[in-house]
């Protein structure tokens, strides 16, 4: 009898193995793809010229297609977060890098942060002025060491021993710029950069660079190198990248607002989003946000005129908006 009961279940495993033998298993498609944003503000079509938009569109585009192609080819989400933020940062057109604004003093002092949601680690930079890519310096300081974020001087040098490019404080001099110093025109205030990508491995990464609001104190530090409240990002939930009154942003947390809804109330990323930014609004507080679960899913929410917005998400085209509407 245990001879023939041995002798059925071999069968069995015989029979099994001739019907699925060869069969490959369905597997889901790999999501990949990145969002990005260029800072939110008082942006409108009736302030915009044709060739001004063209430029803009133009810069999103290429970093867009930049950090696309990073993630296509299966590097990390880190890699294609810091390469957006480096074009962005090299641009006049955005309030990060060349194109920070200037302190009530006319010195230029950026900011930047960047965070592995695969691991929580996160690196930023405060109040530096000569290192050109303020964003490579954030993730030196998150890879290099075992703190978060370095600030003046120190992170100034930092970057200078970590064979980062050094320029002078005059490289991020733009007339733009120094003319919204001394007109402190609430249009120059927009500008900050970020980007949250998803690579082929499902990690989440999120940075931001900028250079702060014109006519800011000199010494001051916005929500951009706070990680929770400019950058945030978890595999669990998703990766947030914000732009807008720093203070407000820091006040309420914003970034890592979004992934707490995610959790306590089982809130999608559009909606958990749209509610931050309503908090935003209540607070008094004007800017918006970029973010992306680890589904693939974006939201680009902000209670501004406009934000400079795009993302590209694998199996279709970059999408890029500016206005509101």
């Amino acid at each position: 009898m245990k001879v023939t009961r041995i002798f059925k279940k071999l069968i069995m495993v015989f029979i099994f193995t001739i019907m699925y033998c060869g069969k490959t298993p369905i597997q889901s498609p790999i999501i990949y793809g990145l969002v990005i944003h260029g800072g939110a503000g008082t942006i409108t079509k009736e302030k915009m010229t044709s060739e001004k938009e063209a430029e803009y569109r133009g810069k999103i585009m290429e970093a867009l297609t930049a950090g696309y192609k990073i993630l296509e080819r299966g590097d990390p989400s880190l890699d294609a977060v810091e390469a957006v933020v480096r074009i962005m940062e090299d641009s006049p057109l955005f309030n990060a890098g060349k194109g920070a604004v200037f302190t009530n003093a006319g010195t230029n002092e950026l900011d930047a942060s960047i965070m592995d949601g695969s691991t929580l680690q996160a690196g930023a930079v405060a109040g530096v002025k000569t290192v050109k890519n303020p964003i490579s310096a954030a993730r030196e300081v998150m890879e290099k060491t075992w703190h978060v974020m370095l600030s003046g001087d120190g992170a100034d040098h930092f970057a200078k021993e970590q064979g980062l490019e050094i320029v002078d404080n005059n490289y991020f001099f733009t007339e733009r710029r120094w003319k919204a110093l001394k007109k402190t025109q609430e249009v120059e205030k927009h500008g900050t950069v970020g980007c949250v990508a998803l690579d082929k491995n499902g990690n989440i990464a999120a940075g931001t660079s900028t250079g702060g609001l014109t006519n800011k104190r000199w010494g001051r530090i916005g929500d951009t190198p706070i990680i929770g409240a400019g950058t945030y990002a978890n595999n669990e939930t998703c990766g947030v990248s914000g732009t807008g009154q720093g203070e407000y942003f820091i006040r309420g947390n914003i970034a890592y607002d979004v992934s707490a809804l995610m959790i306590y109330r089982s809130l999608t990323i559009k909606d958990a989003s749209d509610q931050v930014i309503d908090k935003l609004s209540v607070s008094g507080g004007k800017g918006g946000l970029i973010a992306m679960d680890r589904n693939g899913n974006i939201a680009m929410s902000f209670n501004t005129q406009g934000m400079y917005r795009g993302y590209r998400i694998n199996g279709s085209e970059s999408v890029i908006k500016i206005y509101s509407h």
